[in-house]
């Protein structure tokens, strides 16, 4: 078996070059699944996430999902290194991205970004693979109608999942299949954007010079008005960040009405992650659209 070190000499060995020397190795963040470590090197700073889920190809999903944004925004995106095995772990090694302290036009910034993001498109909703949100599988399957892949690959398997788990009841599952017919026409007719698909605050970061840098992204082609949804959801960003993407991209009317119905999916995933914490918000949105 290896030691720590030895394992970390060897990513950057195999993802670097063999003249790569490591200098230190610091744990920087810790989840369920995910450790990420910042390593000092005779070549600068790296920052390498690790886990050891078997069977999961997460971190690869992950870095297709960094160079993907780094394509299609002017926003700072983690460089990819590379992903491998090393033993029993997964490995994915990217740039470390010093932290700063916000700009004043940090927030403006973000919302320009976004927007320039979301003008990304493609003719069917969805993507060519599946990925993850978390831990968990995200089914990509490609749909013409924002509504079919919202509910079939989206809110169905995530509902299914809960169920099995016996963290709904059948009578519950029944109820939020009913709002179905209800929110079929609720949804802006829009293009499909590239979106971040898990844009909570915490997965933007300030740079050492202070702009906004996107990480760990759930990418897909989708309505864009999840992502904005998602940014609410858990709060922490400031309303320069909509003022400036509505300057390019403005929300059809309503949108407030509709957010709700947009959350149901990151409230599904933090359900089967974290528990029946989160079922009350989901139980006002299902009440609130049941006929």
């Amino acid at each position: 078996m290896y030691e720590q070190n030895e394992i970390y000499e060897q990513v950057l060995h195999e993802l670097i070059g063999p003249f790569v020397e490591l200098k230190s190795a610091s744990l920087v963040a810790a989840g369920n699944h995910n450790q990420g470590i910042r390593l000092s090197s005779s070549e600068g700073d790296f920052f390498l996430k690790i886990n050891f889920d078997h069977e999961k190809d997460t971190l690869i999903k992950e870095a297709d999902g960094l160079v993907k944004l780094s394509s299609s925004t002017f926003l700072k995106v983690p460089e990819v290194y590379g992903t491998g095995r090393i033993e029993d772990y997964n490995v994915l090694l990217t740039e470390f991205i010093p932290q700063g302290r916000y700009q004043l036009d940090y927030w403006e910034n973000l919302g320009l970004g976004l927007a320039h993001l979301h003008l990304t498109s493609t003719p069917k909703f969805g993507l060519d693979e599946d990925n993850f949100i978390a831990s968990l599988l995200q089914r990509n399957h490609e749909e013409d109608t924002w509504f079919d892949f919202f509910v079939e690959h989206r809110l169905e398997p995530l509902l299914g999942k809960a169920y099995f788990d016996r963290l709904i009841s059948l009578e519950f599952l029944k109820k939020f299949q009913g709002i179905y017919p209800s929110i079929q026409d609720i949804f802006p007719k829009e293009k499909p954007a590239l979106l971040h698909g898990d844009l909570w605050s915490g997965n933007v970061i300030p740079t050492k010079d202070g702009q906004p840098c996107l990480i760990d992204p759930a990418i897909y082609y989708g309505h864009r008005e999840m992502d904005i949804a998602f940014s609410k959801l858990f709060g922490g960003f400031d309303s320069k960040f909509y003022e400036a993407y509505e300057s390019i991209l403005p929300l059809e009317p309503d949108f407030e009405s509709r957010m709700g119905v947009y959350n149901l999916y990151p409230l599904l995933v933090h359900l089967n992650l974290f528990g029946t914490a989160y079922l009350p918000g989901i139980e006002r949105i299902v009440k609130r659209f049941t006929r």
